[in-house]
């Protein structure tokens, strides 16, 4: 691979990296700072975002790392080798089931609207949740308990699992890992979308215990949207990843090194579009604008407050006695004694 695409990949590798880490904490800030977003299934929730963040911050900078200073591949294959690429496979199946999951959760809320409480318990969630890990913990194991195996890919500038001549573990890891969870949100996704549809055409009414309030149309499309760009960004990121790994595995070739590399980078770059994709819908929207408004009205509360201890000290230093003969000037018209007054700003609160 030519200098100038080694470049581009690391500057990819760094741009993704660096969404990727932006997006994943103002998601986990947004989840942290809004109770109201919290249920018994936010365990799914969590445990896909803390995944993206993991590659974001480990996997990206090291492909950056190894496509400019390591263009041969990195002397030898030893434990940071094998560490890196089962943490690559791991954070990459855990991602890929909690979302699957987390749909999972959506469709039950959405569907099995009356019987969702009684289906999702606190306990159930949990159970789920680590049955989800303790898979992927055992994906990610079987290369270095030889069913396959872990080596650094000049193409892909990681380490990640060696395609060629392992085909029942490719097979097992695409078919259990990623191709059924992808599958899975996609069919999900696709029939919550056909259901939107079908009542943004009408629109309904939705009551609590106070009122009734009708749900304009445009609220179900923008849900809609939201789902769709999910189940396309799974898809446009996943599809030409797999497809190199079953060329790889079956033809028993290595794919071409512009096809691997863009591929691997596309793969990677789906888990920076994930928070952002996220935020878009209409709660987390609303919770995200919450916490930045929050934000700049602190920042600008202690700017303003910085400014008047500032103009005081001016102030007070300007009309402050020189000499013995100078008279004091009084800043407050109604105060009648010699000392100046100081009036003191209260900066923006936060509500």
């Amino acid at each position: 691979m030519t200098d100038v695409l080694r470049v581009l990949y690391a500057v990819l590798m760094v741009l993704s990296s660096a969404a990727c880490i932006c997006g994943n904490l103002l998601l986990l800030l947004v989840l942290l700072l809004n109770k109201e977003l919290w249920s018994d299934t936010l365990g799914f929730t969590l445990s896909h975002s803390l995944s993206d963040l993991a590659l974001g911050l480990s996997t990206m900078p090291f492909g950056a790392h190894n496509a400019l200073f390591w263009p041969s591949g990195p002397p030898g294959e030893g434990l940071l080798c094998q560490g890196s690429g089962f943490l690559f496979l791991l954070l990459q199946v855990s991602s890929v089931h909690s979302l699957a999951w987390a749909t999972v959760d959506k469709f039950t809320e959405i569907c099995f609207a009356l019987s969702y409480s009684r289906i999702w318990t606190g306990r159930r969630s949990l159970a789920v949740l680590v049955l989800v890990w303790l898979f992927c913990l055992v994906s990610a194991s079987l290369p270095l308990l030889g069913f396959g195996s872990y080596s650094y890919s000049e193409s892909r500038f990681l380490c990640c699992p060696k395609f060629i001549r392992s085909s029942s573990f490719v097979l097992l890891w695409t078919v259990a890992g990623v191709a059924a969870p992808i599958l899975a949100v996609c069919c999900l996704y696709g029939y919550i979308v056909y259901v939107a549809l079908k009542q943004a055409k009408r629109g309904t009414f939705m009551c609590n215990e106070l009122h009734c309030f009708y749900v304009p149309a445009k609220n179900y499309l923008r849900s809609s949207i939201v789902m769709v760009a999910t189940s396309g960004c799974l898809l446009l990121c996943w599809l030409p990843y797999i497809s190199a790994v079953l060329y790889e595995t079956f033809s028993g070739q290595q794919s071409p090194s512009a096809t691997a590399t863009f591929s691997t980078w596309l793969v990677l770059t789906g888990s920076a579009l994930n928070p952002w994709i996220t935020c878009m819908t209409q709660a987390y929207r609303v919770a995200a604008w919450r916490v930045v408004t929050r934000t700049l009205q602190k920042c600008r509360g202690t700017s303003l407050q910085s400014r008047s201890w500032t103009s005081d000290i001016h102030l007070n230093h300007r009309f402050s006695p020189t000499n013995s003969s100078t008279k004091t000037v009084s800043m407050d018209p109604h105060d009648h004694t010699d000392a100046p007054s100081s009036s003191v700003q209260t900066p923006l609160q936060c509500v």
